[in-house]
């Protein structure tokens, strides 16, 4: 919300005789605002083909990444296994599906998927966060202040990129993920060894 009114701009105006042009400038707002709530967007990214499915949702519950990810599911009926990178969020685990879904669809869900988690520290290796900084400078630079406005805003900026194809030149090949990630390989390796 806005507790200023913003400044409306002021057209520039031209010479006149003697008098010098002079400068217009643009509308003003206040750095101030009231905040009226926030928002989480769940997303999932496909860099293959260049296409997302993203949703708004109030909270970010297990309840809602359980809604997500069934979603998720509906839109590839077709693949036995759906593979996944995702984060380290306490939401995201096969455990949601059965607190909230009876035990065989629970379990269905779970069979759908194949998970893999990024480090901590590390979301910087899921492709979806930089989904979601595109989605950020493109649409979310902005006071937007309805979670509907901010889902049509959001729901507009994903048909768009989905319409392009726009993907992920990602540029960080095996021989440069096992040199800057050695020291965890070797801590889950000495994890792991029977010595």
């Amino acid at each position: 919300g806005q507790p200023v009114e913003p400044l409306p701009p002021v057209p520039a105006q031209p010479a006149q005789g003697e008098q010098p042009a002079k400068a217009g400038r643009p509308r003003r707002e206040s750095s101030t605002y009231v905040r009226q709530g926030t928002a989480c967007l769940l997303a999932a990214f496909e860099p293959g083909t260049g296409q997302r499915l993203v949703e708004v949702s109030a909270r970010r519950t297990g309840a809602d990444y359980c809604r997500f990810m069934r979603g998720l599911a509906a839109a590839y009926p077709q693949a036995k296994k759906i593979v996944l990178v995702q984060d380290n969020l306490n939401t995201h685990t096969d455990a949601v599906f059965y607190q909230h879904l009876p035990a065989e669809q629970a379990r269905a869900l779970a069979a759908r998927f194949e998970v893999h988690y990024t480090p901590k520290n590390a979301s910087w290796l899921n492709m979806v966060e930089l989904e979601l900084s595109a989605i950020a400078r493109q649409c979310l630079h902005q006071r937007i202040p309805t979670q509907d406005e901010l889902s049509a805003h959001v729901e507009a900026c994903v048909a768009e990129r989905n319409a392009r194809g726009a993907t992920v030149n990602w540029q960080f090949a095996l021989d440069k993920a096992r040199e800057k990630l050695t020291r965890h390989y070797q801590k889950v390796c000495s994890k792991n060894s029977p010595d």
